[in-house]
């Protein structure tokens, strides 16, 4: 039996089936209108084409929630624009193109245990873990008596990503980045 959802559990990674497709929201926020009842505004992904688009649904609307099975795998390495992945179960390499993958390939980083979303044995993504060690490639130098604003400043990881670290972190460093939200939380334990 599938399972029900409305408007007032989106959250950002719900998946859902909506006008013929498979989709996840990536962001999503509600809204109570002056007269009449609230809404709520999204972006989604379509999951087999990669198209995002914004919406705006009425609250209380209801959607069949997309329940994907879990496959281990493990990320190996860049193939031009592809992302090679072992499947821990079979020991066979997968492919998986940028678009199928989204936002995700900027936590990328080698040998990452990962899990395929797959729905009737088809790979529709991956899940990513919580949080992801990455190695800074390069950020300013701080100076002395910055740590007064309570700032940070913009670092570059080895994928890419750009995150706001605290003034003592130096290039070289391993620190460790939330992947639900793209935030520093700690310098990596040695």
């Amino acid at each position: 039996m599938a399972q029900i959802v409305d408007t007032s559990d989106f959250r950002p990674g719900l998946k859902i089936k909506w006008e013929g497709g498979m989709w996840v929201v990536l962001e999503c926020s509600h809204h109570k209108m002056g007269r009449g009842g609230a809404i709520v505004r999204g972006k989604l992904r379509n999951l087999e084409t990669g198209n995002s688009q914004d919406q705006s649904f009425k609250s209380g609307e209801r959607f069949e929630r997309i329940i994907f099975d879990e496959t281990p795998a493990q990320y190996q390495y860049k193939d031009g624009d592809s992302y090679v992945f072992m499947d821990l179960q079979s020991y066979d390499q997968v492919s998986l193109s940028a678009d199928t993958l989204g936002d995700v390939v900027k936590y990328l980083v080698d040998d990452l245990e990962v899990n395929f979303d797959m729905y009737e044995g088809r790979i529709m993504g991956i899940e990513l873990p919580n949080s992801v060690t990455m190695e800074v490639t390069d950020t300013p130098p701080g100076f002395k008596g910055d740590t007064a604003s309570g700032g940070g400043k913009p670092a570059t990881t080895e994928t890419g990503l750009v995150v706001t670290v605290p003034f003592f972190v130096e290039n070289g460093e391993m620190i460790v980045v939330d992947t639900r939200s793209g935030e520093y939380l700690e310098r990596a334990k040695k």
